[in-house]
């Protein structure tokens, strides 16, 4: 399955609204990390099988299973999702696709040329269309279908209900140029991301009144101009059918019918298998199946040596089969009941490994990335030294090759947040935070205050973290900004001489603290291995389980815990692609509980007059004014989130070690989300973004800095680490607005550095793309970057129509 976040463009310029209360963050000076030359990175190319359009058929149809129908087809809307993405990209025009590096490239089905023809004092791009474009009733592609969806989208009109405008409100006219086939935009201020717009673009049917925006483009589309028409689209089946365009004046589609068809992740096999679909995202576990199935086929009817029934050895048949016929009648009937049910199993699991043979596993990177989230709201990550020492901590080699190494897929963390490897503009930043150090990550945690005896000592009158040092935040970082080049090296200097110190105060504090209790830290040490082997359950401890005669625990759900995200617009919005990760998608759900071990009353589970549990100061856990130093860590519980779980717990393993510890609760994938990321309901977490070519647009939201709202909430964005500075803002705006690329970029890497730095969030790796293909269609499968051609994907040899389901042929 596809593991995606949010994706790109769903929500660009709408503001999620949560309740927040945060100190000033400060961010230290960064000296000679803000620019370099490009790396050159090279990205994984894409696996598509790729042929020439002579050695594909014409005619027949291809099933592609996608997350679920499209709450929209509208783009535009909130609750757009990646299968409106889909589906869309082969029914409207998309002026400016992604190429297989990453990169806007100009679409020649629709444009001849478009390109900055005045900077002074306006800049304007002037579009030439492709004269032979037309709508599929018949009109041509113009300037009225750019004025209205400019109309749409600028923000001006309220009663047209979209979440993605960033851009369009920069445009001050758009034109007629000298002739039908010319357009020209004018912007009120310069906008190098200018490429990202109208694209989908609608036909002014749609986009020219609120009640055809909002209403009339949700469940049709009458109107297109693509390789392909929307033929009908059944609730009941599932499914989304296109057609052949007639009127497409482009290279003739192959196919002569495209179907969309909602399969849930964890019915893909049976799917795949079954022949109802073709083409299909796959976790793991799956492409595992495909590739055993096809080293399988010369078995010549040999019992297979993996599934059902292979872990059996000849002495556990040999009794099972004389207990089958055994002179106990009782024990015999359960035995044979047992047998005859594991001959079903064995019998079903060859029958799908033979059908799965027909396909093959198509993989590269997807275009996006994971990243470990550390939500800067409040509690010890509101220090961004706390949180500077847990990206300090992790190994994100090892991480990476935890997922990627298994598949064959290169195993290297990412370096950017606002790049891609392959993509032009792409550098490591990884500097402005620095390489993975345990003995720097505990002086930073020392310099916080969290030291081994922390959690016994009595509660003081100061504020956790860096609170009280915070109270001058504001005026500290403008002054900070203001520095020259000389005074940031002083303070790096005074700054490292200040780690050097708190290095040697940790070392000496750890001393004293091994001297106290070395006793009580061996046995901690058994009962560290006992609680890491337990994680996969939840966090649990005997007497704190919520039951008769124990004290009931804070949950994520308590006022002082979670903040309500309100309106839940963009939530929505992201939610179901997010999702993804999961491999299932669901309607909102209310907070889910941890995931905790049944439990009783305290001693229940050891004899009266046991010790209770070591305290977590002997366990060697951080503490301060007298509360230890542990993180809730939420993943999402569905089974297609299984490598997000096992990063999860390496990542706590890693924490464990300098002292940090962690409460991974598990909830249900439908409110892992809404009710949890969005709404701030976490202190780490783990979920996607995806690339862009357009990192100053698609970026700025997801790494603006909260700002307050008169009711005293704070309006973050897509920011769900709450964790930004004004300086990385006006980095966003001036790349924005800078027309040179080159330029532009290196903005870029500068605002890249400062989010490494301020440690909201890390990257990991960027996500595996695995696709099931069957192995008879050609240019579909694994695209990585790259949009996909729809007019170019069929069959290498004729099926006959309707014939895909058919796995005989």
């Amino acid at each position: 399955m596809s593991h995606v976040g949010v994706p790109r463009g769903t929500v660009r310029k709408r503001r999620s609204l949560a309740l927040l209360t945060t100190g000033v963050l400060t961010i230290p000076v960064l000296a000679g990390c803000s620019s370099g030359g490009e790396e050159t990175a090279r990205g994984v190319p894409q696996d598509i099988a790729p042929a020439a359009r002579e050695t594909v058929a014409d005619g027949s149809t291809a099933n592609w299973a996608v997350d679920a129908l499209p709450a929209t087809f509208n783009a535009f809307q909130a609750d757009a999702d990646s299968a409106t993405t889909r589906i869309t990209g082969a029914l409207l025009p998309t002026l400016f696709p992604m190429d297989r590096t990453g990169q806007p490239k100009l679409n020649p089905d629709y444009l001849e040329s478009a390109k900055v023809i005045e900077r002074e004092p306006r800049q304007v791009v002037l579009y030439k269309l492709n004269q032979q474009a037309v709508w599929s009733d018949g009109r041509e592609i113009g300037a009225p279908d750019f004025v209205a969806q400019w109309r749409a989208l600028r923000g001006k009109d309220s009663a047209f209900w979209t979440a993605r405008n960033s851009g369009y409100e920069r445009i001050e006219k758009i034109e007629r140029g000298a002739d039908d086939l010319q357009v020209r935009v004018t912007f009120s201020k310069p906008y190098a991301d200018w490429r990202s717009l109208f694209s989908p673009l609608y036909p002014k049917e749609i986009t020219g009144s609120p009640d055809a925006f909002n209403d009339g483009a949700r469940t049709t589309l009458k109107t297109t101009a693509g390789p392909f028409v929307l033929k009908s689209m059944s609730k009941s089946e599932g499914t989304v059918t296109l057609a052949r365009n007639p009127r497409w004046w482009g290279d003739k589609a192959k196919l002569d019918t495209l179907v969309f068809r909602a399969v849930a992740a964890k019915d893909r096999t049976q799917a795949l298998s079954d022949g109802t679909v073709d083409i299909a995202d796959i976790d793991p576990a799956t492409a595992d199946r495909i590739t055993l199935a096809r080293r399988d086929r010369g078995s010549n009817g040999q019992p297979l040596n993996h599934g059902p029934g292979s872990e059996i050895t000849p002495a556990q048949a040999l009794r099972s089969w004389a207990q089958a016929h055994g002179s106990d009648e009782d024990a015999a009937e359960i035995a044979q009941a047992a047998r005859e049910k594991n001959r079903k199993a064995v019998v079903a699991y060859a029958t799908e490994q033979k059908a799965l043979r027909d396909f093959a596993v198509r993989k590269s990177l997807e275009p996006a990335y994971t990243q470990l989230a550390l939500n800067g709201e409040s509690g010890p990550l509101a220090d961004d030294r706390v949180r500077r020492a847990v990206a300090r901590a992790l190994d994100r080699q090892e991480l990476a090759q935890t997922v990627l190494g298994p598949l064959g897929l290169p195993a290297k963390p990412l370096g950017s947040h606002l790049a891609l490897a392959g993509q032009p503009g792409y550098k490591d930043g990884s500097g402005a935070l620095g390489e993975q150090n345990t003995k720097e990550a505990q002086a930073l945690l020392a310099d916080a205050g969290w030291t081994r005896g922390g959690a016994a000592e009595p509660p003081k009158d100061t504020k956790a973290g860096s609170e009280a040092e915070k109270k001058g935040g504001k005026d500290d970082e403008a002054e900070a900004e203001k520095k020259t080049a000389g005074e940031a090296e002083e303070d790096k200097d005074a700054k490292s001489e200040k780690t050097e110190k708190s290095e040697k105060d940790g070392k000496k504090a750890e001393e004293d603290s091994t001297e106290d209790s070395a006793a009580e830290r061996k046995k901690a040490d058994q009962d560290s291995e006992d609680s890491a082997a337990s994680r996969d359950e939840g966090l649990y401890i005997v007497g704190d389980d919520n039951k008769p005669g124990a004290p009931a625990p804070a949950t994520v759900g308590s006022a002082s815990a979670v903040h309500v995200l309100a309106p839940a617009r963009t939530a929505a919005a992201q939610g179901t692609v997010l999702l993804r990760q999961a491999g299932v998608l669901g309607e909102g759900g209310a907070v889910a509980a941890t995931d905790k071990q049944p439990g009783g009353a305290a001693g229940a589970y050891a004899p009266v007059g046991t010790a209770a549990p070591a305290p977590a100061a002997a366990k060697g856990q951080l503490g301060k004014d007298g509360k230890t130093l542990t993180l809730r860590f939420v993943l999402p519980s569905g089974p297609g989130s299984q490598s997000l779980r096992s990063v999860g717990d390496k990542i706590a393993a890693m924490l464990e070690k300098i002292g940090v510890g962690t409460e991974i609760t598990k909830v249900p994938d439908e409110s892992y989300f809404k009710d949890h990321i969005a709404s701030g309901a976490y202190d780490l977490a783990l979920y996607s973004w995806p690339a862009t070519a357009y990192p100053a647009t698609d970026g700025r939201p997801i790494y603006a800095k909260p700002e307050p709202a008169t009711d005293g909430s704070l309006l973050v964005e897509q920011n769900y680490t709450r964790v930004g500075t004004d300086h990385i803002d006006q980095l966003f705006d001036k790349a924005a607005g800078e027309l040179d690329e080159k330029a532009a970029r290196e903005l870029m890497k500068q605002a890249d550095a400062r989010i490494w730095a301020a440690a909201g969030s890390i990257p990991l790796f960027q996500r595996p793309q695995l696709v099931a293909v069957d192995k008879k269609l050609a240019n579909v499968g694994a695209f990585g970057f790259a949009a996909p051609r729809y007019q170019d994907i069929g069959f290498k040899t004729r099926q006959a129509a309707g014939s895909p389901a058919d796995r005989k042929k």
